[in-house]
């Protein structure tokens, strides 16, 4: 069973920054991509960030040029720096790992901007 933990949120206030970590159980080069989402109350979760075996990267309008994916893959940890931190970023983030037949999921980690 493959596991996914993620770590580094907290509680900041505007304009700080936060680097999420998401430290998988496998090879991350063993998914098709990795990836960031995020909910926040009363909302459907979203992509936030994604980077795929190629390292090809996917943001999400509202956090271009704010948010950073990365990848360690020594470590099989995929990182979220998130930079410029706004309130309407209030969420729960979770890690993704896609794969066939199924994709995984982490517990997620609680994010929390004030202004």
């Amino acid at each position: 069973q493959v596991q996914l933990v993620e770590s580094g949120g907290g509680l900041v206030q505007a304009g700080a920054s936060l680097r999420l970590s998401c430290a998988v159980s496998r090879s991350i080069f063993s998914f098709n991509a990795m990836g960031w989402y995020r909910q926040a109350p009363g909302k459907q979760r979203e992509l936030v960030a994604s980077i795929t075996i190629g390292a090809s990267t996917n943001y999400a309008d509202s956090v271009k040029g704010r948010f950073t994916i990365s990848r360690d893959n020594a470590k099989n940890t995929v990182y979220l720096q998130m930079n410029s931190l706004k309130p309407e970023d209030t969420a729960v983030y979770y890690c993704k790992a896609w794969d066939r037949p199924g994709d995984y999921w982490g517990q997620g980690t609680q994010v929390t901007v004030s202004s």
